[in-house]
């Protein structure tokens, strides 16, 4: 069996949730889609399964790096590789779960990866032109190179942006023309979503209970292992500000208002990988009762009886 589900959408939709309960009654594990779950130490920021999730329900590609190891796409889309075969070897469910477009369409798409090596004198070039005048010189400069891959990189996320001019340099092509080596598995895409004033609701309370789980303790004991606010993996949003904070350069309100701004930012850049108006994804809206409905377009793709209907038909069907 090469089917793996795959559940997308933007931060702080509900996502680990609904595959956590799925993955618990169908005997499934799940793979994580997370470019920052990654990282060892960073829990509480990064909006981590828990123990008990854990314990639940098996996960793969959290914690297999510390924060100052580099780790990239063609490194992710190795070991997710590994992870759903084995899953699928032993004859459970994999399901692909997170917020990252790139690493989902690793995996999905089976993206052919170059492997170029990296360019040490390139990317300290670009690092020391973005500290004096910022992550936008880099977006600008993509945009000329390579407009469709500016498109879906945050203006912010230097690893990125770097990491994509560094393609278009070495290459000679736009990193956006990844080549498909063909997918490896058939996947069923769900895709969960919001009106954006409950998506932002969501987001200012996730926040919110982040700081009262700790958050500045993680990211003070972070600092103390010696783990720089330059790293890549502490540019995240929440390690960022609350960094800032911690040396004296921003207040609390000041710090918590901008985590609260760039995660905001950061979920409707993140439509621009998974548009609500793409049809090879199957969407529902969590202002809706839709868990039942998930579960049994699930159970249908699994059993091989797949109906080809959306999830408007299936609701107004148990009407």
């Amino acid at each position: 069996m090469n089917q793996l589900i795959v559940i997308v959408g933007p931060t702080a939709v509900g996502k680990s949730d609904l595959a956590l309960r799925l993955a618990h009654s169908l005997n499934g594990e799940i793979v994580s889609a997370d470019s920052r779950q990654v990282y060892r130490y960073m829990d509480i920021g990064t909006a981590k399964p828990d123990h008990d999730a854990r314990t639940l329900v098996t996960h793969h590609l959290i914690d297999i790096v510390d924060p100052d190891e580099d780790f990239s796409l063609a490194l992710y889309q190795e070991e997710a590789f590994k992870a759903i075969d084995d899953i699928q070897r032993s004859g459970k469910v994999a399901f692909l779960v997170g917020g990252s477009g790139l690493y989902i369409r690793a995996v999905v798409e089976g993206l052919k990866i170059p492997t170029i090596a990296p360019d040490t004198e390139l990317r300290r070039h670009l690092e020391d032109r973005a500290l004096l005048e910022g992550s936008e010189f880099l977006y600008k400069e993509l945009q000329l190179i390579d407009p469709a891959s500016a498109e879906k990189i945050d203006p912010r996320n230097t690893r990125r942006l770097i990491r994509a001019i560094e393609v278009c340099r070495s290459t000679g092509r736009p990193f956006s023309e990844l080549r498909r080596s063909g997918p490896r598995f058939t996947a069923l895409t769900i895709g969960l979503t919001a009106s954006r004033e409950v998506l932002y609701r969501r987001i200012d309370s996730r926040v919110d209970r982040m700081l009262e789980c700790g958050l500045v303790d993680e990211v003070k004991g972070l600092m103390d292992k010696d783990y720089p606010l330059t790293l890549p993996s502490m540019s995240s949003i929440g390690y960022k500000q609350i960094g800032a904070y911690l040396q004296g350069q921003l207040d609390m309100r000041e710090a918590v208002r901008q985590i609260k701004h760039d995660t905001r930012r950061f979920a409707r850049h993140q439509y621009a990988w998974f548009r609500p108006g793409d049809t090879s994804i199957r969407w529902f809206d969590i202002g809706n009762e839709i868990e039942q409905d998930v579960h049994e377009i699930v159970d249908q793709c699994l059993s091989g009886r797949l109906a080809e209907r959306t999830p408007e038909q299936l609701s107004r069907a148990r009407k």
